[in-house]
């Protein structure tokens, strides 16, 4: 199934990807589809590694009830 997605790039881009387009005989669509095929998903974006201390985190709110009414009415106590 293919689904429509639309890209907006800089005037000058676009051109440059038409011509590579036109001398490489396939559509821009098919150079964007391939260029998404090459890329690993599961694959860590290097600087988005979780740190140690917000790993440790993880899970540590499981069950909790509190609503943003209870963080509200907090904020208000605290700064009277």
């Amino acid at each position: 199934m293919n689904t429509k997605l639309t890209l907006r790039l800089d005037d000058q881009l676009v051109r440059k990807a038409k011509r590579y387009s036109n001398r490489s005989g396939k559509s821009v669509s098919q150079l964007v589809a391939d260029y998404f095929s090459l890329m690993d998903v599961d694959e860590e974006i290097p600087g988005t590694e979780i740190s140690p201390r917000v790993r440790s985190l993880i899970g540590a709110f499981k069950g909790v009830t509190t609503t943003e009414e209870d963080y509200h009415r907090h904020l208000e106590e605290k700064y009277r």
